[in-house]
């Protein structure tokens, strides 16, 4: 995808998805004092979030949650930001919403466009980290929904459908931890680090974004100790209905063993009692039949069954 480029007043807004090496070499020409490194990193899409601070600017790597429907898991999507005095340059695989629209709202919004960067870089900065920011909650919240369903499903008779949609909200859970966590530690930089280039009142602000991600972690925290919780549960009751299953396999066993027996003694080619005797048939299906009905019953009496 070609560079796009907002240009208001003494502010510059560069955003490209889905970085080439064309774009890249762009980017060496226009503002050649970025690192050779940080241009390199743009072009892997697994860059552990960090901050590398020079004299004039900043080149910010955050990660974020986005829905993969198929394998039914969050996974990182990461925004590359190089931010210094009057421009911001932004880099990303196109999937994440919040970064695309505000751009095409301050690309076609006059209001929106005064309000973002008319203050300088700083303030449209922080717009895009907090619109990302903003886009975790709803994530986190229809997680919340799908550990509900679950609570009401997990007395099912199907075990298995059970079991599977535990594993997977259990995966999504630590998936988003594994996302969240490094972006703290990102924000607070930004809030208790003091540079030229970045508004000082912004830190109030990178706080209100601190406390956002600090209380998406508690959130993620409480969902994985709940699921957990769920799964402990769902444990005991596939081993109880198993025990239950095993109960009753052991007693249709023990029930047969002596009429296996019985039978396996009347088939021998030998003389035996009754064998003879026109009776001998149904004799030995009575003895049978109460030999199955005696044991029932003691079984029933000893609370086995």
């Amino acid at each position: 995808m070609a560079i796009q480029t907002i240009q208001h007043g003494r502010v510059a807004w560069t955003n490209i998805e889905r970085v080439t090496p064309e774009d890249i070499e762009q980017l060496r020409e226009s503002y050649p004092h970025f690192h050779p490194l940080d241009l390199e990193d743009l072009r892997s899409r697994i860059e552990r979030p960090k901050i590398d601070e020079y004299d004039d600017y900043l080149f910010v790597v955050m990660q974020f949650p986005l829905w993969d429907p198929v394998q039914r898991v969050s996974r990182a999507s990461e925004v590359d930001m190089f931010v210094g005095s009057g421009y911001l340059v932004t880099t990303s695989d196109g999937l994440l919403k919040p970064l695309r629209n505000l751009f095409e709202q301050c690309q076609t919004n006059d209001a929106v466009r005064e309000e973002l960067m008319g203050r300088g870089s700083s303030k449209i900065f922080y717009a895009v980290i907090d619109r990302l920011v903003d886009y975790v909650l709803p994530i986190l919240y229809k997680v919340d929904a799908n550990i509900r369903d679950l609570e009401e499903e997990i007395f099912a008779e199907d075990s298995r459908r059970v079991m599977q949609d535990l594993s997977f909200i259990r995966r999504d859970i630590i998936s988003l931890r594994r996302i969240i966590r490094p972006q703290i530690v990102i924000i607070e930089n930004l809030e208790k680090t003091d540079r030229p280039f970045i508004r000082e009142e912004l830190d109030v602000y990178f706080g209100d974004i601190l406390d956002h991600l600090i209380k998406a972690w508690e959130i993620v925290d409480d969902h994985l100790e709940v699921i957990n919780g769920l799964s402990d549960t769902a444990n005991a009751l596939v081993s109880y209905r198993l025990n239950e299953v095993m109960q009753i396999l052991t007693v249709i066993s023990v029930i047969m063993l002596p009429l296996t027996l019985i039978s396996g003694i009347y088939g021998m080619n030998i003389d035996l009692p009754l064998m003879r005797d026109s009776n001998a048939f149904p004799a030995v299906m009575g003895l049978m039949f109460a030999i199955a009905f005696s044991m029932l019953m003691y079984f029933r009496h000893r609370g086995w069954l």
